[in-house]
């Protein structure tokens, strides 16, 4: 039996895809418009307004939303939908840091109810697939939309709300909605290993890329008909998926002529976006993942580290990035107010650069310089699986790869077999082309 555990750490009819109840029908994607306007790419959100809500008449409408859930003129949708006569929006939706954003790494905002719109907001994050769908009950709603922004890394947990939540809707028979928005890394290749079923936590709960370069309307596509009916005694959601307009495979967020909103406290430009997906991983280590400081995921570091660190990687020639000697002292998280001495790293060449890779060689790399020193983090709740690196790669085999001295040529050979099955898995739900 797997394992479920929840831990802290995204014309209107013509645009509106059906995501049928069949793999087959998500295998054949639509053909998606160009822009209105050179350089701009319409969301999902965009291209339902313009059609006057038409697909949401006589529903009545719930939203999972966050800070990111905005118009171009930087409106929150759920302002607008509350102010627009064509739709009813009844309840809204919370996921992990909150609807407003008002919550840290691993917070939430509970129940309340919304001040400016007087709608009742309910908390979703690290809720069961039951708690979900008797809080779709509770609201009165038989239509939920999801429209938040990811950053394509499999322990980023919107994508996992959306997924439990797409589960609620299936067993209750509630008509699920996603309003698609970019991939701001382009979504050009998926990278990195696949989760394992025995490490299924809230950082990821389905075996997926670490990187999965897809949009989250991709996602739930492939979610729809490769996970969920085994995991809800065949019940399959009602699931629809409103396209971008403009959008194209390659395209990364500073193409689209969007205004970058952070999806989290931690994420607080397209630069950050970027590493995150391999950097992030340094969480589950005892360097500073940079938390705490301005360039959260850029700079890594430990109390115990050097300059000798910044020059190996140098000469290691990574593909894509340059490093910067650094040192800071973050202000929250580990390392409270001490000096930790590491790396800063800057992305080049977006299309060379592997995050996962990358972050795979800074581990190798500081575990040779500091082997005294370097640790991964032990999670003290959890006696049968306690390293976090494990939950935030999908397995074991990260961990135990390096631990026994493989190089990083080595360690990312270990997973390209897993990577080649989802790669093939992941073709057939794409909207926007590409492979």
């Amino acid at each position: 039996m797997r394992r479920r555990q929840f831990l802290s750490a995204s014309a209107a009819a013509a645009a509106t895809v059906a995501v049928g109840s069949r793999a087959a029908d998500a295998a054949t994607p639509p053909t998606v418009a160009s822009a209105g306007r050179p350089g701009v790419v319409r969301t999902g959100f965009a291209v339902l307004a313009a059609g006057r809500y038409r697909p949401l008449a006589g529903r009545k409408v719930g939203i999972i939303a966050n800070p990111t859930s905005i118009t171009t003129d930087l409106q929150h949708e759920v302002d607008v939908m509350h102010g627009s006569s064509d739709v009813d929006l009844i309840a809204v939706f919370g996921p992990e840091h909150g609807f407003r954003g008002t919550a840290q790494a691993g917070g939430s905002q509970g129940f309340y109810t919304d001040e400016k719109t007087g709608l009742p907001v309910y908390d979703l994050y690290a809720k069961t697939v039951d708690e979900m769908a008797d809080a779709f009950t509770k609201a009165g709603v038989d239509t939920v939309l999801f429209d938040i922004q990811d950053v394509s890394a499999r322990f980023y947990t919107y994508i996992w709300t959306m997924y439990s939540a797409m589960k609620a809707a299936a067993t209750l028979g509630t008509r699920f909605v996603v309003l698609d928005r970019p991939n701001p890394l382009g979504g050009a290749r998926a990278t990195g290993p696949v989760l394992h079923p025995h490490w299924s936590t809230g950082v990821g709960l389905e075996p997926i890329a670490q990187q999965h370069a897809m949009t989250v309307g991709e996602l739930a596509g492939l979610f729809a008909a490769e996970f969920i009916p085994a995991e809800t005694g065949g019940s399959r959601v009602d699931l629809t998926v409103v396209a971008m307009q403009g959008w194209r495979r390659g395209m990364d967020y500073d193409a689209t002529g969007l205004p970058w909103v952070m999806p989290s406290p931690n994420m607080p430009t397209v630069d950050t976006a970027f590493v995150y997906p391999g950097l992030g991983m340094f969480e589950g280590t005892n360097l500073s993942e940079g938390r705490g400081t301005t360039r959260p995921f850029e700079l890594i570091g430990a109390p115990y580290a050097d300059y000798h660190w910044a020059e190996a990687l140098t000469v290691a020639r990574l593909p894509g990035v340059e490093w910067r000697e650094a040192y800071f002292a973050p202000t929250f998280s580990k390392f409270v107010n001490e000096t930790c001495a590491g790396v800063q790293a800057f992305v080049t060449d977006r299309t060379a650069f592997d995050a996962i890779r990358t972050a795979a060689a800074m581990i190798v790399t500081a575990k040779r310089l500091y082997p005294a020193d370097f640790a991964w983090r032990y999670d003290t709740g959890d006696a049968l699986d306690p390293y976090w690196i494990d939950k935030l790669s999908g397995s074991d085999y990260l961990r135990t790869a390096i631990d026994a001295g493989k190089d990083t040529d080595a360690v990312v050979a270990g997973w390209q077999g897993e990577l080649r099955a989802f790669s093939a898995m992941r073709q057939k739900y794409l909207i926007y082309g590409g492979h």
